[in-house]
This record gives C-alpha cells, sequence and structure tokens, in this order.
C-alpha cells in the first residue's frame, strides 16, 4: 500500500476508531450510531480535501450505509454499490480506516468497491445501472445453493435512469428472488437528473396524503407483524396495496413486480434503522425509496452538487475554495475547448444537436446547453439510447454531436454498428477521457476505443494532438465527413497551444510530420505525438536522426507517410495511448506487412491487462508510455540486430 497521508487520531475519531468491522455497530444505540456517521462525514471531507475524490454522493449517504451495517450482517449478506463511488463509508466501516488516506493512490485503496480488495465488496462496480442486475444474480446463485443471506443493492446518481435497472427490476419481478432495491434518491447524477422517472419520483416524494397514509399502514405492518396473525397481516398489505395504486402515480414499481416502501428520510438514523429491520423480515423483491441530499454536511457541496460531485483535491475544508497551487494557470482542458467550439459553430448552424448521457458538465455540454437550450438532450444514463437517438436525428436531416466518455461508449457499440455505422448516418462521436485516466482507475480508462472502433465500417476515427487540432477536427467532422466519425481526446488540461479564431479543416486520413529524419520512424496518435517528440529528442542526444508522424487519423490510415517513412528509415515505431492489440500499432503493422515486409517495426501502447490507478505519471511509468522508458526501448530495439 501507498504511504498514507495522516493516521486517523482516536481523539479526532473517538467512535469511529473502535470500528473495525460492521459487526462492531450492532451494539450501538441509534445516538452511537449518529455520532459514527457524523464522524464519517467528517472523513470523508478530510479525505478528499487531501487526495481528492468521489465527494457529493459519499456524503449523502452517510447515516443510510451507516445503518444498513447496523441491520444487515456482511460480508454474509452482499451489498452491492451501484457505479461504486458511494462506497467510501462502506470502507470505512468494513475495516479499511487505517487505509483511507491511500484511497485512489498508486497501490492504494480503489476508488470504486473491488472484490480483491475486501470480502465486503461483493461485486466490481465503477459504470452505473449495474447493481439490480448483479443482486438479481448472487440471489439466483444463493437459491440454486440453498442458502439464505440476504442481498441489497443501492441505486442512486441518476443510476435508475439506465435502461439496464428496468431490465433487471422486470426480472427480478419475473423470477421474486428475495433482493431489497434501496433507491438513494438524490434527483441528481453528476447533473440534476433528467426524464420522466425523475418526475415520477418527484411526484412520489411531495405528495403529502400518499405519505400519511404511508406511515399509517407502517405502523400497521410493525404491530401486525409483533401481534396478530396472517390474516391481519394480508389485510393490512391489501389496505396498502390500495393506498399505492391511488396515490402513487402509475405505480410504476410495483408494475414490475417489486414492492415499493417509502419515501422516508435517509438522513434520519432511527427512520433508516426501522425501515432497513421491516425490509429484513420482508420475502420476495422490494424497493425502499430513500431520500438523501447529495453533499449533505459541507455546505459548499450542498450549494453547488454539480461542482462537488468530485474533487481533485487541495480544498480548504473551512471554505471550500480550492488551495492555490504556485505556477502559471492551467491551459484549458481538452472538454473546454470542445464544448466552446461546439457552441461557436452550432450558433452559426441550426442543425447542430448536442447529446449528452448524464454527463453535461463532465463533457462541457453545459456551454451548448445554456447557450441553445432548444437543441441540446441529456437523455440520462443511458448511452445506448443516446447513440440510437443521434442516429434518428442524422436520419432527419442535423448534425448530432454525441458527447461520451471513451469508457462509456463501449456500452453503446451495438447502436453505433448496427443504427449509425451500418446506415452510415452523419453522427458525430465527441469521445472524452480517451486513454488513463489518472486515479479513478480500470473502470474509467479510455484504454480501448481505438480497437473497438477500429473494425467498423463507414467510420472515420481522428486524434488531435493538441487543442487547436481539436476545434479543427470537430468542424471537419461536421462539415467535411459524410458518415459517422470519432473524434477521441483525453482528459485534463492541453499542451498550451494558442488557439486560432478561425477553424481550418483537416485532410481526411492524412498526418503530419512534426519532424524530418532518415534514422527511424516514430508514428503517434493522439496526444501521444508530444511524447513522440520528446523522445525524439532523446534519440538524437544519441546520435539518432527520427522522424516523427502525428497520425491524426487511424482510420482512414495515411498509407503516404507510411510509404515514405519506410523508404527512408531502416525501422518504424507505433506510440499510442490505446490498447496494444487492434489500434494504431496493428493498423501499421498490417499495412507494412503487406506492402513493406521487410521493414521492422515494434508498437507500443498500454498492455493487454487492466490497468490500475494512480497519477498519471505513475502509470505512464507502470506501462512504459513516458518519455525516459520508450526512449529506451526503442534505442534496444533499433540497435538490435535483424
Amino acid at each position: 500500500m501507498a504511504d498514507p497521508v495522516s493516521t486517523p487520531a482516536v481523539q479526532d475519531y473517538p467512535l469511529l476508531s473502535k470500528i473495525h468491522s460492521p459487526a462492531d455497530l450492532k451494539k450501538l444505540s441509534i445516538h452511537d450510531l449518529e455520532l459514527v456517521a457524523s464522524e464519517c462525514r467528517k472523513k470523508i471531507i478530510e479525505l478528499v480535501s487531501l487526495n481528492g475524490g468521489h465527494f457529493g454522493s459519499g456524503l449523502g449517504v452517510v447515516e443510510l450505509t451507516v445503518a444498513l451495517h447496523h441491520v444487515y450482517n456482511s460480508p454474509q449478506d452482499r451489498i452491492i454499490w451501484d457505479v461504486g463511488h458511494q462506497a467510501y463509508v462502506h470502507k470505512i466501516l468494513t475495516g479499511r480506516m487505517s487505509e483511507m488516506d491511500t484511497n485512489r493512490r498508486y497501490h492504494g485503496l480503489a476508488g470504486f468497491p473491488k472484490r480483491s480488495e475486501s470480502d465486503h465488496d461483493a461485486f466490481d462496480t465503477g459504470h452505473a445501472s449495474t447493481s439490480i442486475s448483479a443482486a438479481a444474480g448472487l440471489a439466483a446463485a444463493r437459491d440454486l445453493a440453498g442458502r439464505k443471506e440476504k442481498v441489497i443493492a443501492i441505486i442512486g446518481d441518476g443510476s435508475m435512469t439506465g435502461g439496464m435497472a428496468f431490465e433487471a427490476m422486470n426480472h427480478l419481478g419475473d423470477i421474486k428472488s428475495d433482493v431489497l432495491v434501496i433507491l438513494n434518491d438524490n434527483q441528481m447524477a453528476i447533473s440534476p437528473s433528467t426524464g420522466g422517472l425523475k418526475t415520477h419520483l418527484v411526484n412520489i416524494t411531495l405528495n403529502k396524503t400518499y405519505n400519511k397514509l404511508r406511515k399509517f399502514v407502517w405502523d400497521s405492518i410493525s404491530m401486525m407483524n409483533n401481534e396478530f396473525g396472517d390474516t391481519a397481516k394480508t389485510a393490512v398489505h391489501r389496505l396498502e396495496d390500495g393506498f399505492k395504486a391511488a396515490f402513487t402515480p402509475g405505480a410504476f414499481f410495483e408494475a414490475l413486480g417489486l414492492r415499493y416502501f417509502g419515501p422516508i428520510d435517509g438522513h434520519n438514523m432511527e427512520q433508516m434503522v426501522k425501515a432497513l429491520r421491516e425490509m429484513q423480515s420482508l420475502p420476495n423483491p422490494k424497493l425502499l425509496h430513500v431520500v438523501t441530499t447529495k453533499g449533505k454536511g459541507f455546505k459548499p457541496a450542498e450549494d453547488n452538487q454539480p461542482k462537488w460531485h468530485a474533487s481533485s483535491g487541495g480544498f480548504d475544508i473551512e471554505t471550500g475554495k480550492n488551495i492555490a497551487v504556485a505556477g502559471k494557470p492551467s491551459p484549458p482542458k481538452y472538454q473546454e475547448v470542445f464544448g466552446e467550439a461546439l457552441v461557436e459553430l452550432a450558433l452559426k448552424d441550426k442543425t447542430i444537436t448536442a447529446i449528452t448521457a448524464a454527463m453535461p458538465s463532465g463533457t462541457s455540454l453545459d456551454l451548448f446547453q445554456n447557450a441553445i437550450p432548444s437543441r441540446f438532450y441529456d437523455v440520462g444514463i443511458a448511452e445506448q439510447h443516446a447513440v440510437t437517438f443521434a442516429a434518428g436525428l442524422a436520419a432527419g436531416g442535423f448534425k448530432p454531436v454525441c458527447a461520451i466518455y471513451s469508457t462509456f461508449l463501449q456500452r453503446a457499440y451495438d447502436q453505433l454498428i448496427h443504427d449509425v455505422a451500418l446506415q452510415n448516418l452523419h453522427v458525430v462521436f465527441a469521445i472524452d477521457r480517451a486513454g488513463l485516466v489518472g486515479e479513478d482507475g480500470p473502470t474509467h480508462h479510455g484504454a480501448f476505443d481505438l480497437s473497438y472502433l477500429h473494425s467498423v465500417p463507414n467510420l472515420v476515427i481522428m486524434a488531435p494532438g493538441d487543442e487547436q487540432e481539436l476545434r479543427d477536427m470537430l468542424y471537419t467532422a461536421l462539415y467535411e465527413v459524410k458518415g459517422p466519425v470519432a473524434i477521441r481526446y483525453p482528459r485534463g488540461s492541453g499542451n498550451g497551444t494558442l488557439l486560432r479564431k478561425e477553424f481550418t479543416p483537416v485532410p481526411i486520413g492524412k498526418g503530419r510530420l512534426l519532424r524530418d529524419g532518415d534514422s527511424i520512424a516514430l508514428f503517434a496518435i493522439g496526444t501521444m505525438s508530444i511524447r513522440a517528440s520528446e523522445v525524439a529528442a532523446r534519440l538524437e542526444a544519441e546520435g539518432l536522426n527520427p522522424m516523427v508522424c502525428d497520425m491524426r487519423y487511424l482510420k482512414p490510415l495515411d498509407t503516404d507517410m507510411i510509404d515514405t517513412a519506410a523508404s527512408r528509415c531502416n525501422c518504424i515505431v507505433t506510440i499510442e495511448e490505446n490498447s496494444i492489440i487492434g489500434g494504431l500499432g496493428s493498423g501499421v503493422v498490417d499495412y507494412l506487412n503487406r506492402k513493406h515486409p521487410g521493414v521492422r517495426c515494434i508498437s507500443y501502447g498500454l498492455p493487454d491487462a487492466f490497468v490500475t490507478h494512480g497519477s498519471m505519471e505513475e502509470l505512464y511509468r507502470e506501462v512504459g508510455l513516458d518519455a525516459q522508458t520508450l526512449s529506451e526501448k526503442i534505442l534496444d530495439f533499433y540497435r538490435e540486430k535483424p
């Protein structure tokens, strides 16, 4: 494990320092549980202020998590956290308090649940809307094996807007397994949730008549469970069902086969404990609707929930202000360059539309949302729908720009092929967070997009080497390409390239020569072209005269550039921040084998493995994509005898 930033002092956490497993919560009173919750909240604020990480969601589920571990028996009972960024308190209470200061650090705890990290983590999570499916599978395995453990799925932060959650509930209602789904309703994803389901949940939450009757029914159920027989219980349950049918808008969850309970205050420890004890005794699938406040207990996070969904660290606990870092201001982020360029173009072109899957601020499409709300669409955490919706817009004569993180676009691969590429529809995919993303780790690294896109017919694939190229490629994608096109770009800030006001088309399938040479050719794509230039400088110091090519396009590939390099250089190297299988290296090697079989070639990229979490510098060193390691390996390869 990484060295901890600090060691939690007993005087700072008098109760929490005594919690070594959930068993230690069993004997605590409601009052003591509330104190534990307060200490957990304090610990999360302290932790994220130093290390960064997901923030608002974890603060919102403090009481829920403490109550859950007080009532249920983890790890025997299986608890699954949807997305997983709301599981920091869960980690604190399951024996990892002393290691929490290593959270998201290289060789430290992961920022999401991991089965390899603890028996209390029932299922690895990182993407949204998977928990109910996983819970249904674990429950089916329990039933087949004749075991009796409970299975609980906690889903929230907009994850219920994902189609997979509905598919899972539909199936769960059919197989009737004993699963508790806890809907953590904070009306937020990263940004405010959208759609009909959000309206439905708000209607339930605000329906005073229903809530008064619900309290009466719950009190009656408790009394019946304690004092009366099955006939009386059945009568009260029928009364409950009648109230739900009369006052719950659509009785949606009941229609899917899950008994609905709630809504209850997720920050009221006594209510939470009582409700969870009731859930323990009820068979079959059920859903407990819990209303929470994202960022609860930290005023800046409550006041600006989208901003405080996560923090990069370095903020003052008292004020919430970022702690200034000495040095020059950072260049704009790639996502900001994209968002500003798209707005600039869309203000002049009324056919441009923008689509996000619950990530307006994460993709900087909030700029478009604010400037042109009538042509902006947030479809919720529903990437499959986002892509086919974009296909429909394109078929209707508009130019949809679908901005999705690389790791989330994986979820819509069939739609990309079947609904967009097969029809050769002009949809622009703005693929954010391409390549490594640092501390969020393997669930969020954009390690595969060049590979999974490479084999799709009709698709043009671009990757800018700097901020201006991103602007120019967006213009090219909208006005020079007739079919589907993907632009992939990384997380974080650019390299400080000065931006021009005008847009210049990037010739389709043509790279740019960054440095001419005649000894060895370095072919890179995207921001790895900057790394290739660094490597070339090191190789020049060793007496070589390297050629450096920014390929810009994976598809169509610049074969003229490859022909030129093959005629001048006796070996070629490809460098990409993508899986070594199926990306730029595969394309160049395949072409060389067919056209220039005598030219030596070696490829460097991400390994055929899931890359861990850590800082970008640490991860580049681990995978061998830092300038020093690349230079040493390339020099060794060049000096090898054929």
